[in-house]
């Protein structure tokens, strides 16, 4: 059985970026259980996309025309929130899903990799699940000061100058920075963060998810601005999120795109404000 002095011994061994360096140092997980986990991942995003496509397709998403949301409009904007979330991250930690399911199997040596990886994964989305519960309250706001377009969209320049200009801000700072680096570094940070057991796996999963929540929040946040009801748009935020996680130029690109963004906010703001 590993000890935790190993663990944190291996987290030592690779830089701090992670990479495929990293990767070869992490034990070799047996094919049945990739096939298990890769399957489920793949199954739970392939069906939270094909709730997202239906919904787009058929404008389920749309706000009401009614002065006021009802209960059931209120959980129905919440289950898309929480199963677009899903579809969007869920992709981008699978190679953190991968590693912790070969290390956990080496460091329990009991052959229950796949029950504990469900309970990091379960951990994962419950803290998706809570920014997903604040972004159904954000828009029932929005829209009660009737700055959402019926396909929430932003309404105006100035709301969505401010939103750009705040994402590409925060692809600069420090947290942005320090929450990707241990989103890349997955030895590292199941070395600085091993638990073990059932409960540690999911206390693993809701860190992991922290994690990635300080990395991609406003990120998110931008589907106000290019529409939660817009699968491209939804589609281009994903696949930015995966290639910032696993590309070697991820930082980089990560940091001139949100310089672009934030002259793009700027520009939408400075003319809405201009306009008035």
């Amino acid at each position: 059985m590993a000890s935790f002095a190993e663990l944190r011994s291996l987290g030592r061994k690779v830089p701090a970026e992670g990479g495929a360096r990293s990767r070869r140092l992490v034990p070799s997980l047996p094919l049945r259980d990739r096939i298990i986990i890769l399957s489920g991942l793949g199954i739970i995003t392939l069906l939270a996309w094909f709730y997202l496509v239906e919904g787009a397709r058929s404008g389920a998403g749309m706000s009401p025309t009614g002065p006021a949301w009802t209960v059931d409009y209120f959980v129905a904007m919440l289950a898309m929130w929480v199963i677009m979330m899903v579809g969007m991250m869920v992709p981008s930690a699978i190679p953190m899903v991968m590693i912790y399911a070969a290390i956990s199997r080496k460091a329990v040596r009991e052959g229950a990799s796949t029950a504990a990886t469900g309970l990091f994964v379960t951990g994962y989305i419950v803290i998706w699940s809570l920014f997903g519960a604040g972004a159904t309250l954000a828009q029932w706001g929005l829209d009660r000061a009737s700055l959402l377009s019926p396909m929430m969209v932003t309404k105006g320049p100035i709301l969505g100058g401010i939103l750009l200009l705040a994402a590409g801000l925060y692809q600069l700072t420090p947290m942005k920075t320090a929450c990707l680096d241990r989103c890349r570094s997955p030895v590292h940070f199941i070395a600085n963060h091993w638990q073990p057991g059932r409960l540690g796996a999911v206390r693993m999963g809701l860190a992991h998810g922290a994690y990635c929540l300080g990395c991609c929040w406003i990120l998110m946040c931008l589907l106000f601005f290019g529409g939660v009801m817009s699968i491209w748009w939804i589609g281009g935020l994903t696949l930015f999120v995966l290639l910032e996680k696993v590309m070697p130029f991820g930082p980089l690109g990560g940091r001139v795109l949100g310089l672009l963004v934030a002259g793009w906010g700027a520009l939408l703001l400075f003319s809405g404000l201009a306009a008035r």
